[in-house]
């Protein structure tokens, strides 16, 4: 079995490196509310890559649409959040709103945050997806494609496991220190969100990067 496929998409993926991101995004939480965005980021991110894996290129085909907008609106919504973050921000906080106090809105919530942004594009953005459907368009029997699949389990337990990491990575920083790395980490992002929008405008427009 070829394994290149599952180390370089644990590379891209890269759970543990969004663990800040997850702590950020579930300030205030319980715990079990916590635990479910534990569990739809990891089941979201297996069917973001079981679906490139199976009808990735299809889809595309279909919506007659490109990585490269993917990533341009991608970029956008990381950049957004970005913003939230530089001010220590709750990234779906609104001010003089009580928007998720009740407990059900809150777990409401934490679903949502699990799919965007901690799912697509934080975990499995335009990287991640473009290398699945890459191996797919390689892969030459059905058990290469089933075998995308089974990454997809891995990668899925992976972000679990370091999602579950937060909670003793919290208690021991503290929250002046969670607010420091929030910050530090919105300026880490930001960057990528435009790294990844300049990646995809100068994809869509060659001339752009001809003048680079």
């Amino acid at each position: 079995m070829d394994l290149k496929p599952l180390i370089t998409l644990l590379a891209i993926v890269n759970p543990l490196a969004i663990v800040p991101f997850f702590i950020h995004y579930t300030s205030g939480f319980n715990a079990a509310q916590r635990r479910r965005t534990v569990q739809v980021a990891a089941f979201s991110a297996f069917c973001v890559i079981a679906a490139c894996a199976l009808v990735g290129l299809q889809i595309l085909d279909f919506f007659n649409i490109s990585l490269q907008s993917f990533q341009v609106g991608g970029g956008m919504l990381l950049l957004i959040s970005a913003m939230n973050m530089l001010n220590a921000q709750p990234a779906e906080a609104k001010p003089h709103t009580h928007e998720l106090e009740q407990g059900a809105e809150k777990a409401a919530a934490g679903s949502s945050i699990a799919v965007v942004p901690l799912t697509i594009p934080l975990l499995t953005g335009p990287a991640a997806m473009s290398t699945v459907v890459i191996y797919a368009d390689r892969a030459q029997s059905i058990w290469q494609h089933l075998a995308l699949v089974g990454y997809g389990v891995v990668v899925g337990a992976a972000t679990a496991l370091c999602f579950a990491l937060a909670e003793p990575i919290e208690r021991m920083l503290g929250k002046t220190g969670i607010n420091v790395m929030t910050r530090l980490m919105g300026l880490i992002l930001a960057a990528l969100a435009v790294e990844v929008m300049a990646d995809g405008l100068s994809k869509l427009f060659p001339v752009l990067a001809a003048r680079s």
